[in-house]
């Protein structure tokens, strides 16, 4: 039994016995309110009673209390023994460990880890310590991406989509730090990431579009390309590794594989519909001389998974007379993920475009201007240039 006492220069005292009966005390400076004591007090009992009966179990409503107190009163419990002593970890060291451990990773996502560390360090010092970071914190970090920071790049704010990046990428360093034991509950839990969704580079990619993409490509190659990027709904490092072996016409379906997902079963082979446009153009590409013996569909790039698809793709847009298209790969994939889930529904399209149908809500499904035509009872529209994600509560 702890008991709580207010002392007269406004400090308060919290008086237990610990498991030698021995008498204890922890005091809380003025600054604190009564409630905080009080909770300080009720927590010292459990603490304590474990402690005494030599419990391991832990309390679950007195062990959160205690991650998310001041740093200052976990000290205090460290130093009485009641809780473990808080990592001594700086935010420095919690970076280029991390980073050090997971050099091994993709040069692309290792860019972005680097981008996700700048920004950070544009807020917080490098000597901080990582027990003393809480969500009132990373909530003021956030803020301050949002508001004030200026990439060094080109000196311009950055866009909602960017700041959820990088939430997204120190999540992942500080859920590294607690599987390390650094840290016994994350900062960051909490503290939404936000959308990553640029609604300004949103852009359908319509039916009649990618007949005139077709009709602008030099080669039958870039045809394949255009046409597993928009109706197979590939990603560039998909149609690149893609192998005449993975098609089985048989069973009217195709192998794509993404070796950044390798984690996930499901999505680093899985298998996606021999659409009747995709079979037309892989069998024109198959039967021009020279392919018969080729292991790879695409073999203009020798980079397969890094070669930039989006130069070649820009020019080939511009002489179809459509125009730029934002993120044309990320796109296309899009407008084939809409047209997939309007027509076979949500399971259907997370399988066959690979990823889960809360993604497919969050990054990739759009409302066209046809939709609202058609609800409308109005006259479809031939080419649809408007767009708006579609949202989830």
């Amino acid at each position: 039994m702890a008991t709580l006492q207010r002392r007269s220069n406004g400090t308060w005292s919290i008086q237990y016995r610990d498991e030698y009966r021995r008498k204890k005390t922890i005091t809380l400076g003025s600054k604190y309110k009564e409630r905080i004591a009080i909770q300080l007090k009720d927590a010292v009992e459990v603490l304590v009673s474990k402690k005494i009966n030599n419990d391991p179990k832990q309390d679950r409503v007195t062990k959160t209390w205690v991650d998310n107190a001041p740093p200052e009163i976990r000290m205090k419990l460290a130093r009485r023994g009641l809780h473990d002593l808080p990592s001594m970890h700086t935010t420095k060291e919690l970076w280029d460990t991390f980073l050090a451990e997971h050099c091994d990773m993709y040069e692309e996502t290792m860019r972005t880890y680097l981008y996700a560390k700048g920004r950070f360090f544009a807020f917080f010092k490098p000597t901080e310590l990582l027990d003393e970071l809480t969500q009132d914190r990373m909530r003021e970090w956030k803020a301050f991406l949002q508001t004030k920071y200026r990439s060094p790049r080109n000196d311009k704010p950055l866009v909602e989509a960017t700041v959820a990046g990088t939430m997204t990428k120190a999540k992942a360093v500080f859920n590294w730090a607690k599987r390390k034991r650094w840290i016994t509950v994350s900062p960051l839990d909490g503290v939404g990431r936000g959308s990553y969704r640029n609604k300004e580079k949103d852009r359908f990619v319509t039916q009649e579009e990618y007949r005139k993409l077709l009709d602008a490509c030099t080669c039958q190659e870039w045809r394949v390309i255009v046409t597993l990027a928009r109706i197979g709904g590939l990603h560039p490092c998909e149609i690149l590794v893609l192998r005449w072996s993975d098609i089985d016409k048989s069973k009217h379906r195709f192998r794509a594989f993404n070796s950044k997902l390798k984690q996930y079963d499901h999505l680093y082979k899985r298998e996606v519909p021999l659409f009747p446009e995709v079979a037309t153009e892989l069998d024109a590409l198959r039967s021009l001389p020279g392919n018969e013996g080729q292991e790879y569909v695409i073999n203009r790039y020798t980079d397969r998974e890094k070669s930039n698809l989006g130069t070649q793709f820009a020019r080939i847009a511009r002489r179809a007379g459509i125009g730029r298209i934002p993120r044309p790969f990320d796109n296309m994939r899009a407008s084939r993920a809409t047209e997939v889930y309007n027509e076979h529904g949500a399971k259907k399209e997370s399988l066959w475009i690979g990823h889960s149908v809360r993604v497919a809500f969050e990054d990739y499904l759009m409302v066209t201007d046809d939709d609202y035509a058609v609800a409308a009872g109005a006259k479809v529209l031939t080419a649809t240039s408007k767009t708006e994600p579609v949202t989830t509560q």
